[in-house]
């Protein structure tokens, strides 16, 4: 979220010192002031998300110039050592709304996952990959707007010293919404980014979480895709 940096002082300034942080405590407590309460709140709900034991998610920085205010979270699905897939959503806020966004939220997502080079191969498989994101965001009741994106797929053919490799496919979804606003301005973070875990829980291949599963967990923080 927007907010001062602070600095490190080498202690050899005495009073001027002193001053530069105070004046630096100030700047960030303004900083966090001029935070508006609805992307505040909304950001906060983030943290209150079940997940599924195989996603690994974590806060991780935003991009600078979308939005004044910006939050990014990234998470992968893993299996062992194997991570099946990735991705990165951003929370973006404008208060003074904006035009295209059709709202003052946008949310945006990058998902990837690899793929046996049969099942990329199917012409149809972008159009399947765009309705299990529309699909994950209408089972969970979510009203949202202005949806855009793109589904990419890429492969990879090895030669010479890499010839005994197998080729390797890859899908990559690109896209973005606008959630609706409910009390305060506020939207439901939350269940939003419930189901962003649940389009990259079925773009790694995993089954449907049951109701009530007791390995489903509350967002514990813990790590990003790494690589291998």
């Amino acid at each position: 979220m927007a907010a001062a940096q602070g600095r490190l002082s080498d202690g050899a300034g005495g009073m001027d010192d002193a001053k530069e942080a105070r004046d630096d405590k100030e700047a960030v407590q303004k900083g966090a002031d001029a935070t508006p309460l609805p992307f505040r709140a909304a950001v906060d709900a983030l943290g209150t998300v079940r997940l599924r034991p195989e996603i690994e998610i974590d806060p991780t920085k935003p991009p600078q110039r979308l939005a004044p205010f910006a939050y990014a979270l990234e998470a992968a699905v893993v299996d062992g050592d194997d991570d099946l897939a990735d991705g990165r959503l951003i929370l973006l806020h404008d208060p003074a709304g904006h035009e295209a966004w059709q709202g003052s939220f946008r949310l945006v997502t990058l998902v990837r996952a690899e793929l046996e080079p049969e099942i990329a191969a199917d012409p149809l498989f972008p159009d399947v990959c765009w309705s299990w994101l529309t699909g994950a965001l209408q089972a969970r009741g979510l009203s949202y707007g202005e949806p855009s994106g793109t589904v990419t797929r890429a492969s990879s053919h090895y030669f010479g010293g890499l010839a005994e490799r197998r080729p390797a496919s890859q899908i990559e979804i690109r896209a973005s919404w606008t959630p609706r606003e409910g009390l305060g301005g506020v939207p439901d973070a939350a269940s939003h980014l419930a189901a962003w875990c649940d389009l990259l829980s079925q773009i790694a291949g995993l089954p449907p979480a049951t109701p009530g599963d007791p390995s489903v967990v509350t967002l514990p923080q813990r790590r990003g895709p790494q690589p291998r």
